[in-house]
C-alpha cells in the first residue's frame, strides 16, 4: 500500500495514515487527486475507504508488508496487452527472453510487443528526441486503452499490487492493457498526460531492453497469482 501521511505539528507524534492503491500516483490525474494543505498530503479516490489514525514515534518506519492481492484465485478478464519499448535494435539474447516470456502469457492473455525506433530524426537535441518519440508513442495508443507509463519517479507497487493492477483494468471496460517503456530520457509531456497510472519497476535507472524482460516476468508473475499458481512466494 502506499501511504500519504503528515506529522500535525513539530512536537507532535500523531501521525495520519490514508491508505490507496500503490500504482495510483501524482502523476496519475484522471485516477487520483492529491491535495496539499501546508506539509499535509490527502490522497482521495472512489475506493480509498480505508483510514487510519494512530499515535506512533515520530520518525518511526512502519512496517507495511506486501499484502495478498485481492484477484488470487478468482476469475479475471483476460484484457489483451500492448508492450510499447522506445529503443534501437534488442539483442539475441534479450529478444530470446522477450519471446520466452510472451509464449508463458499467451496462456492467459493476448500479448503484443512494439518496438519504437529511438531518436528517429537522428537529432542532437534532446527536448527534439522525446518529442519525437512522444509522437510515435502517442501513434500507437488508441481511445478506450487503459495506460501505463513506465518512469523512474512513478509510483513503487510489488508484484501483488501489479496482479491488482491487471484484474482492476479488466473492470474498467477497456480494450487493452498498454504499458509504454521510454527511451534513453524518458517520456515527455504527451505520453504523461495520456497516462491513467504511472509505476517504476525500480528506484534504479534500467535499460529498456531490461526493463522490458522485468515488465513482462512480472506481468507473468501477476496471472500466476491471479490463478493461484504455485510460481509466486
Amino acid at each position: 500500500m502506499t501511504v500519504a501521511h503528515d506529522i500535525q505539528s513539530q512536537g507532535s507524534s500523531e501521525v495520519k495514515i490514508c491508505f490507496f492503491p500503490p500504482y495510483f500516483s501524482q502523476g496519475s490525474h484522471r485516477n487520483l487527486s492529491l491535495f496539499r494543505s501546508g506539509r499535509m498530503e490527502v490522497a482521495s479516490r472512489c475506493y480509498c475507504h480505508a483510514h487510519l489514525s494512530f499515535l506512533m514515534k515520530k520518525n518511526a518506519a512502519a512496517p507495511f508488508p506486501e499484502r495478498r492481492s485481492k484477484y488470487s484465485g478468482q476469475s479475471v478478464r483476460a484484457i489483451p496487452v500492448r508492450v510499447l519499448t522506445v529503443g534501437k535494435r534488442r539483442s539475441q539474447g534479450v529478444q530470446l527472453l522477450v519471446e520466452e516470456y510472451k509464449e508463458k502469457l499467451k496462456n492467459y492473455c493476448s500479448i503484443e510487443d512494439v518496438l519504437i525506433k529511438s531518436n528517429p530524426k537522428n537529432t542532437g537535441n534532446v527536448k527534439a528526441q522525446i518529442e519525437a518519440e512522444d509522437m510515435l508513442i502517442m501513434q500507437q495508443i488508441k481511445p478506450g486503452e487503459w495506460v501505463v507509463v513506465l518512469d523512474e519517479h512513478g509510483a513503487d507497487i510489488g508484484s501483488e499490487q501489479m496482479a491488482d493492477l491487471v484484474g482492476d483494468v479488466g473492470t474498467t471496460g477497456s480494450s487493452r492493457l498498454v504499458f509504454c517503456i521510454g527511451g534513453p530520457y524518458g517520456h515527455g509531456q504527451q505520453v504523461r498526460d495520456r497516462a491513467d497510472v504511472i509505476i517504476r519497476l525500480s528506484s534504479m535507472v534500467l535499460n529498456h531492453q531490461i526493463a522490458l524482460i522485468v515488465l513482462l516476468e512480472q506481468l507473468y508473475r501477476a496471472w500466476t497469482i491471479i490463478k493461484g499458481q504455485k510460481y509466486h512466494h
